[in-house]
C-alpha cells in the first residue's frame, strides 16, 4: 500500500487509535486479513468469522510485524477500533484509490470474469506496471485489499467485479470508481439467487451506470454478441465501445480456428489496425475473452500488434482453470474444476473436443450449484451436450445433480458404457485408474464446493497413484 500513518487511516475509516505509541508511524506493507501473510510494516484487519475470529491473532500478527490491527474491539497492542471492520476497509480502499494515479479497469460478467483478468492483467503489464485481483476475490472484502495493493508506481488497477444480488457491484464500484468498465456476458450463473437473467443483467449493467462521462475519460466496453450486455449502452454516459465477432464490433476477431492441440487462433482487428494471434490458453471460448482484453488495452493506448504479441504470450495465472497437464504415460490431464456454471461446462466440453481429436475423451463432471430451478434443464442440457460432441465417456459423480447429467447423456442416446454415475471423486478416480489409455485426454469440472480437483490431482500425483484427499 502507498505509506499511511496510523494516525491518518484513524481519520479515514472514523476509528479510535488505541495502545499506539506513535499515531505517525506508518503502515508500509501490505494490508492483509490472513496472520499468515503478515510482513513487516503491514495493517492486520481483523474480522470475526464464524469459525475464526482475527482479533484472536492481534498479539501474534504484531509481533510477526504488523504495525496496527483494524479491529471492532481494542486487542491489547496497537489497533484502529471501528464500528464496522468492513465498511472501514473500503473507506481505506476509496481514500487510497483515489490518491493513486493509476487507471481503473473494473470487469464483471456470468462466465469468464477471472480468465479475462488474467489475460487482461498480462496484456497491460507488458505496458507499465500492473495491480490486478489474485485469483477470484472479486467481493466487498477481497476487492479493497487488491486496490489496497497497489503503490505510487502502479499505472493500471485491474478489478474483477462479483455479484450474488441487485446492488452489489454498485457498492463495489462506488469503494473502486473505475474509469473503463468491462462487461462480458450475462449467463445463468447464480440465477438461483437473482431469479432471472433480466435481473443478472440488470445486477452487472451496474457496473456501467458508475461510469464517468465520455467527456471524462469514461469507457463502457460491452460484449457486442450478447444482446443482454449491448443494450446496457443505454445506461451509460461513458463512449462505447464493442467487442466480439460481430461485424458491428470495434474489436472483432476474424478467421477463428482451433489449432490441433486446441489452441484458438484468429485475426484480431482493432480501429488501428490488425494483426495475428495464437493462444497458449485451450478452447474457442477464450476468443471472445482475448477480444474483451484487447479492447481494454486499445483504449488505454496499446497498439494491434502490442496487444497480439501480449495475448499470444499470455497464460493462465489462476489455478484450476483449464490447466492443461501431460502425463509421462500420453494421458492429457484438464483441471478445470474451480468452479462451474452452464456456459463454463459449454465452454469446456467444446475444448474438450478439440484438444481429443483422434483420442479418447473423459468428461468427468459434477453439479452445478446456484441453478435454482433452472438446475435440472441444465445439467440434462451439459449431459446432452457431451454426446453430442463425441465425448467418449462422460463420468458424473455426485448426487441428484450427478443422476441428471447422466440422464441427459442417456436420454441423448447414451446407451451402451458411454456414460456412468458414480458416488464420489474416490469412485471416479478408482474407474478412471482401471480405465485410462495412454493418449487419453481426461477433462474434470464441477463447482468449487463439489472439489472435484481432488481427481485431477490423484491422477496426476506419481505418475498414475495417489489417493483422494478427503473433502
Amino acid at each position: 500500500m502507498i505509506a499511511l500513518s496510523l494516525a491518518e487511516i484513524a481519520a479515514v475509516v472514523g476509528g479510535q487509535t488505541y495502545d499506539i505509541p506513535d499515531p505517525a508511524v506508518q503502515v508500509t506493507g501490505p494490508v492483509v486479513r490472513d496472520s499468515r501473510e503478515v510482513e513487516s510494516g503491514s495493517l492486520f484487519v481483523a474480522f470475526a468469522g464464524e469459525r475464526v475470529d482475527g482479533h484472536d491473532f492481534a498479539a501474534a500478527v504484531v509481533e510477526a510485524g504488523a504495525v496496527a490491527v483494524l479491529a471492532s474491539r481494542p486487542v491489547g497492542v496497537p489497533a484502529i477500533v471501528v464500528d464496522d471492520v468492513q465498511t472501514a476497509l473500503g473507506a481505506l480502499a476509496r481514500h487510497v484509490v483515489e490518491r493513486l494515479g493509476a487507471t481503473l479497469v473494473a470487469l464483471t460478467g456470468s462466465a469468464g470474469k477471472t480468465s479475462t483478468k488474467d489475460l487482461i492483467a498480462q496484456v497491460l503489464r507488458s505496458k507499465a506496471p500492473t495491480v490486478f485481483t489474485p485469483g477470484s476475490l472479486n467481493n466487498e472484502i477481497g476487492l479493497p485489499l487488491t486496490a489496497l495493493s497497489a503503490t505510487e508506481e502502479t499505472k493500471f488497477l485491474v478489478l474483477e467485479m462479483g455479484a450474488r444480488g441487485i446492488g452489489h457491484i454498485r457498492y463495489l464500484a462506488d469503494l473502486t470508481p473505475p474509469k473503463v468498465g468491462l462487461v462480458l456476458n450475462v449467463g445463468t450463473a447464480h440465477i438461483g439467487e437473482f431469479g432471472g437473467r433480466e435481473q443478472i443483467a440488470q445486477a452487472k449493467g451496474e457496473l456501467v451506470e458508475g461510469l464517468p462521462s465520455a467527456d471524462d475519460g469514461g469507457a463502457a466496453i460491452l460484449n457486442a454478441d450478447d444482446p443482454l450486455v449491448r443494450a446496457m449502452a443505454s445506461r451509460t454516459k461513458a463512449r462505447v465501445i464493442l467487442f466480439g465477432e460481430s461485424d458491428e464490433a470495434d474489436v472483432r476477431a476474424e478467421n477463428v480456428r482451433l489449432t490441433d492441440g486446441g489452441q484458438p487462433t484468429f485475426s484480431l482487428h482493432t480501429p488501428s489496425g490488425c494483426s495475428d494471434v495464437t493462444m497458449r490458453l485451450y478452447g474457442e471460448h477464450h476468443v471472445s475473452n482475448a477480444l474483451a482484453a484487447a479492447a481494454v488495452a486499445h483504449e488505454l493506448g496499446m497498439s494491434a500488434d502490442e496487444i497480439a504479441r501480449a495475448l499470444s504470450e499470455a497464460g493462465s495465472l489462476s489455478r484450476w482453470r483449464m490447466e492443461v497437464t501431460e502425463r509421462p504415460d500420453g494421458v492429457t490431464v484438464v483441471n478445470d474444476a474451480y468452479n462451474a456454471n452452464p456456459e463454463s461446462m459449454r465452454a469446456a466440453l467444446r475444448a474438450l473436443a478439440a484438444m481429443g481429436k483422434g483420442r479418447r475423451t473423459w468428461a468427468v463432471l459434477g453439479k452445478m450449484a446456484e441453478l435454482g430451478d433452472e438446475a435440472l434443464a441444465e445439467h440434462d442440457a451439459v449431459g446432452r451436450l457431451a454426446v453430442r460432441l463425441n465425448v467418449s465417456k462422460l463420468v458424473a459423480v455426485g448426487g441428484r445433480e450427478a443422476s441428471w447429467l447422466q440422464l441427459g447423456a442417456y436420454n441423448e442416446g447414451s446407451w451402451g458404457e458411454e456414460s456412468v454415475h458414480v458416488s464420489d471423486a474416490q469412485a471416479a478416480v478408482d474407474l478412471l485408474r482401471s480405465e485410462l489409455r495412454p493418449g487419453d485426454v481426461v477433462l474434470v469440472k464441477a463447482s468449487r464446493s463439489v472439489g472435484l480437483e481432488s481427481v485431477a490431482q490423484a491422477l496426476l500425483e506419481n505418475g498414475a497413484e495417489g489417493e483422494v484427499v478427503a473433502r
